[in-house]
């Protein structure tokens, strides 16, 4: 009895194993948020994931990661996600290179952004990479980042917030104190960028910015609602006794329903895709119910304060293989669909884990946590009562042809008879295999960025995910599934197609966790710096000064007179540029003039013991300036000139001059000591 049992609960085990596999629990859930091209004006073209071809980008489009945008000269575009908004000039390129849960990441080759960051959550991530640097916006703010059309320099400008900049060598934190200009890929090629006044590009981001922060509908839906800004003018907000807030959409035409104007495209990893047409269809295409109330339709948000996941449709499909539409031609095969309704259960088509499908649901209606999961343990849909199958005009139907060639459907619309909707069967997905006119959709071919804008190496900090394997390598598996889209762990087992598109990354190596604290250091005023190679107008100045005195063409004076005061700069300026070879060398700094003094001969002690008899207070007279060349010695002779002041600032003024002469004085007998000692040295020697 006992090897029986034993056998018996191994079996159990096994099955329940397949189980889990087969609802989803063994897999990977798909991001729950998207980008969307919620504005364009101009041309505006799209690749999509794993595709080389550009069409013209469609609006109300959902973007995900291996999408990739080129915004052609003249022409701007707005990109939308729950906590920030991505203006791209004319001239931009942008590729997604990876957006989940917690990152979102750009890859920037050429053009202008303007990021407005309206929220982060804790661990949430924003990296803009460009050809010089990898870019992270850690604060909500303001953010301006420029890449010249040939890729190699990067401007950033912090308007509000703060970020961090990496690179190969090094990292700073940039904010709104200083605005700099990158060249190279290790951060040590820099210059200050003066504050500059905004232009169109920057007074039209902001004229944008207007309509976010000024939203009526913030008030009733979950920040993380895509596109909810649009309804403030295309409808109108309004309290319901069952449902509570409610928003209608203004002039729409009669017998409309929603899910009818716009088209289906197949998009991974959801699959079949709603793009609506109408600006505002964003929001109430992927987030919330419909339902209809007293012959009007009314979109119902979710919770206010849960985190709202994407959905790529929120439908209920009905018919199969066999389901036919009568049309002028005579029948062919169709598709149709209608709206969940409030506190209805949506199952995707997608293969999910238990918190998302939970989450999902939660997210964008108020439902039980008990029906939730008696949905989601009984995949039989036929036996549901769904309110909204019973509304006339509810049900949207189109001949296949027009399901999978995305087509505009409500050109094709077909009215079908109550007995059709009541006998048709219902089902998950659509029962319809995409083709490569799913993806790329019925829009024209769109304009191509210049040659080899895409294919610049960028430099990131976080390791973007493999290119995505595109529509091509999928096709034939796709063809058996029936609708329904390949999973990640399908998808990884694939490979790439010949001409799938990947992005040219060079992900920097980690040398410490945690976040840089300093900003890049001010450009040397006087020295060159080598490990912080600033070119700002200072260190331009700073490198003529650095040549030396006797190499300068510069006519020498009658004897006898002397340019106090060039001379002695001149003396000053050598000086420094003794020290900075004798030290050891600092890594970003330059040490002050005093730092560098116990370094040079003679030694320390030897050098205070002269001073000890004079009367002269200590300290700053007691460090004499150390001795000059041999060449500088040669000619011309020692001739009496006014000491240094010790900072390196400005003479004294006429009050003080008897006190330099008697500084001169001084200076001139320790000069002559040193003679005298360096002499003894070398007859020793």
């Amino acid at each position: 009895m006992k090897p029986q049992s034993f056998r018996l609960r191994i079996f159990a085990l096994l099955a329940g194993v397949a189980l889990s596999a087969f609802s989803g629990g063994a897999c990977a859930d798909p991001p729950s948020r998207v980008a969307r091209l919620g504005y364009m004006s101009g041309a505006v073209s799209l690749s999509p994931a794993g595709d080389n071809d550009w069409i013209e980008a469609p609006p109300n489009r959902p973007l995900t990661t291996g999408d990739r945008l080129w915004v052609d000269d003249d022409a701007r575009a707005e990109l939308q996600t729950g906590g920030a908004l991505v203006r791209m000039n004319g001239g931009t390129s942008v590729s997604v290179l990876n957006l989940d849960d917690e990152i979102t990441q750009l890859q920037l080759t050429q053009g202008s952004l303007n990021v407005r960051v309206r929220r982060l959550a804790r661990d949430e991530v924003f990296e803009v990479d460009t050809p010089n640097l990898a870019f992270t916006l850690r604060q909500p703010g303001a953010y301006r980042i420029d890449v010249d059309p040939d890729g190699d320099a990067t401007t950033i400008v912090v308007r509000q917030g703060q970020g961090e900049a990496y690179g190969e060598d090094t990292a700073y934190v940039i904010d709104s104190r200083q605005a700099y200009r990158f060249t190279g890929t290790d951060l040590r090629d820099y210059e200050h960028v003066a504050a500059r006044r905004p232009d169109d590009f920057d007074r039209w981001a902001s004229g944008r910015d207007r309509s976010y922060d000024d939203s009526r509908s913030a008030r009733y839906v979950s920040r993380d609602v895509v596109g909810y800004q649009d309804l403030d003018e295309h409808g109108s907000w309004r309290v319901d006794v069952t449902y509570g807030n409610v928003w209608i959409p203004n002039r729409v035409a009669a017998g409309w329903a929603p899910y009818h104007d716009g088209h289906w495209a197949w998009i991974d990893p959801w699959g079949w895709t709603w793009v609506d047409d109408a600006p505002w269809g964003f929001a109430v295409s992927h987030y919330g119910r419909w339902a209809h109330l007293g012959g009007t339709w009314a979109w119902v948000p979710g919770p206010v304060r849960s985190r709202a996941y994407y959905a790529p449709a929120l439908v209920v499909f009905l018919g199969g293989g066999n389901f036919q539409l009568t049309i002028s031609s005579g029948l062919v095969g169709g598709v149709a669909w209608f709206p969940l309704g409030p506190r209805e259960v949506y199952r995707p088509a997608y293969r999910v884990s238990r918190g998302y499908f939970e989450n999902i649901n939660r997210s964008n209606t108020v439902i039980n946590t008990t029906v939730i999961n008696n949905y989601y343990n009984n995949t039989n849909v036929t036996t549901v009562a769904y309110a909204n199958r019973n509304v006339q005009s509810a049900v949207v139907a189109v001949p296949t042809s027009t399901f999978v060639q995305s087509q505009p459907v409500a050109r094709s619309a077909v009215r079908v008879s109550r007995d059709m909707i009541v006998g048709a069967p219902l089902a998950l997905a659509a029962p319809v295999v995409p083709t490569e006119k799913s993806v790329r959709g019925a829009a024209a071919q769109g304009d191509k960025p210049p040659p080899r804008v895409f294919e610049r190496r960028v430099v990131a900090r976080a390791a973007p995910p493999a290119a995505p394997v595109g529509f091509a390598a999928q096709q034939q598996q796709l063809g058996v599934k029936r609708g329904q889209p390949l999973d990640e762990a399908e998808r990884r087992e694939l490979k790439p197609a010949a001409s799938a598109p990947a992005a040219a990354v060079k992900v920097i190596a980690r040398k410490q966790e945690a976040p840089p604290t300093v900003r890049p250091p001010p450009a040397p005023a006087g020295v060159k710096s080598d490990d912080a190679r600033a070119k700002s107008e200072q260190r331009g100045k700073a490198a003529q000064r650095e040549q030396p005195v006797a190499a300068q063409p510069q006519p020498q004076p009658p004897r006898g007179v002397v340019p106090r005061q060039a001379e002695q700069r001149d003396e000053r300026e050598a000086l420094r540029e003794r020290q900075q070879r004798e030290q050891a060398g600092t890594p970003t700094a330059v040490p002050p003039q005093r730092a560098a003094e116990p370094r040079v001969a003679p030694p320390p002690p030897a050098t205070r013991q002269p001073a000890k008899p004079d009367s002269a207070p200590p300290a700053k007279r007691a460090e004499p300036r150390p001795p000059a060349s041999a060449a500088e010695q040669a000619t011309p002779p020692p001739r009496p000139a006014r000491a240094a002041d010790p900072r390196g600032q400005e003479p004294a003024n006429a009050a003080g001059r008897v006190r330099d002469s008697n500084k001169d004085r001084e200076e001139r007998k320790l000069e002559e000591q040193r003679e005298e000692q360096k002499r003894r040295d070398e007859r020793r020697n």
